[in-house]
């Protein structure tokens, strides 16, 4: 399969599909951290490129319900918040046959605007990670992702991350669990 990893400058979801044969490519804003096909630009530059599969992580920096009280104490995220919901809307209603949208819980504003409510909750313990992080995922041709490791622990050590100029990246990185759930489960082995 032809599968596009969008908004990931981690390598670890492409890494596991091209492991597994497939051809897997991240696109990101950043530069990828791992060697491995990576397009740096904007994600509407490639999305009808022929893609079988996409799973893309857009930013949810006005989506998520844990940044929801400052659209009332700034209104200038309003706009930002309409433009992060038309970037979603976009890979939602892209036309590829497999579609897999990560975000966290998003508030009430965001889900009207999508116009979709996620299709599962999932977390890092269900993967092999002993912490509790709610990571909901919108699917479109594919199967829920079914728990592949259970383990105990249930930390919110992501959340608890302590102030940095990189916190928002640790936040937003797949746990590798995660992504081989993602691999085998949706790309076989």
């Amino acid at each position: 399969m032809k599968i596009l990893v969008a908004c990931e400058f981690s390598g670890a979801v492409r890494d596991e599909f091209i492991r597994l044969g497939h051809d897997a490519m991240s696109c990101d804003i950043l530069p990828t951290e791992k060697p491995g096909p990576h397009y740096q630009g904007n994600l509407l530059d490639i999305l009808g490129d022929g893609w079988d599969m996409i799973i893309a992580h857009p930013p949810c920096t006005y989506l998520a319900n844990s940044g929801v009280r400052w659209l009332h104490t700034d209104p200038k995220r309003w706009s930002l918040l309409d433009e992060a919901c038309e970037l979603f809307k976009a890979i939602l209603n892209s036309g590829i046959p497999r579609i897999c949208i990560e975000n966290p819980i998003p508030h009430k504003y965001a889900v009207e605007r999508i116009g979709e409510k996620y299709t599962q909750i999932i977390h890092p313990w269900q993967h092999g990670h002993g912490e509790s992080k709610a990571t909901c995922l919108w699917l479109k041709g594919l199967d829920p992702l079914t728990p592949s490791n259970v383990v105990e622990g249930r930390e919110q050590r992501v959340w608890k991350l302590p102030p940095s100029k990189d916190r928002w990246k640790e936040r937003s990185r797949t746990y590798q669990g995660i992504a081989t759930a993602m691999a085998k489960q949706w790309g076989g082995e």
